[in-house]
């Protein structure tokens, strides 16, 4: 029980970082992005590469995914997402969905469909506390999204872009009064939001491995945390990453691996059916 909380906690702070920036997004700019699980594939192969071409291991090549996916995403914001902000949710639904679908098969034609993994050094290590086994790629993997959390928390609180973020996200037009530029503050928080999640990423390939499709296995997960955490809410998607993780890993303990997210979604529903704001937001 206890190496499954333990495992739990690792996968959930991982879990945390890829979501908040879907979370993030759709607090500042109102749109829910079902193409933010492609951004997680693209700053998986971008770490791919580095660690290909330039020997760079993923934890490293991380900062440069991080780097390079926000590049595009800003871009992606400024000549599609600005066009439907203020569109009826249903165009802004046909959009991510039509880019989610756009990226997934560029991917395909550029990459192939071959499944890609790394190797580093300590990819089979893994240190003991006691009867408890802690992964090494696991604990990297968790200890850069803490990390990462931190200095996001750092820079939302801290900087003048991170209160720019805050504020168009409380009251765009009183903030445009007060000499913030909106459209530029979206476009940052967009390339932001999905730079976060190829980060995490790029720190998950020396345990996952890397092919077109792979959003399809988060995406489902990315929006059972923000929902569970509250969507809209950076902090609610941290904490409903870790309760995700907790309870998947816990689950594996009683269920067969084909239920395995069984009891996770029974949570979810209760969730959306007793508090459907979330665990955290309006707490």
């Amino acid at each position: 029980m206890i190496q499954a909380l333990v495992d739990g906690i690792l996968l959930g702070g991982v879990y945390g970082v890829i979501s908040t920036g879907l979370s993030l997004v759709f607090g500042v700019l109102g749109v829910v992005n079902f193409a933010h699980a492609e951004f997680l594939m693209l700053g998986m192969y971008v770490a791919w590469f580095a660690w290909r071409m330039l020997g760079l291991d993923p934890l490293l090549g991380s900062v440069l995914s991080f780097i390079i996916v926000f590049a595009v995403g800003y871009g992606v914001q400024r000549l599609l997402i600005q066009r439907v902000l203020k569109a009826p949710p249903a165009a802004q639904v046909f959009l991510t969905v039509g880019l989610m679908i756009v990226i997934e098969n560029a991917a395909l034609i550029a990459f192939g469909s071959d499944f890609r993994s790394v190797s580093v050094p300590y990819q089979v290590e893994g240190y003991r506390l006691g009867d408890i086994f802690i992964s090494a790629p696991y604990l990297y993997a968790f200890i850069a999204a803490v990390v990462l959390s931190l200095a996001l928390w750092l820079f939302l609180e801290r900087s003048w872009s991170g209160r720019a973020i805050r504020a168009v996200a409380q009251d765009p037009m009183a903030s445009t009064l007060v000499g913030v530029d909106t459209k530029r503050t979206y476009g940052f928080a967009f390339g932001l939001g999905v730079g976060l999640t190829a980060f995490g990423g790029a720190v998950i390939l020396p345990y996952i491995t890397v092919s077109p499709t792979v959003g399809g296995q988060f995406v489902v997960l990315m929006f059972t945390v923000v929902v569970l955490g509250g969507l809209g809410s950076v902090t609610g998607a941290l904490v409903g990453g870790l309760v995700v993780g907790i309870v998947q890993s816990l689950s594996a303990l009683f269920f067969p691996i084909q239920l395995q997210n069984l009891f996770l979604f029974v949570i979810f529903i209760a969730v959306l059916a007793l508090r459907p704001q979330g665990l955290i937001k309006g707490a």
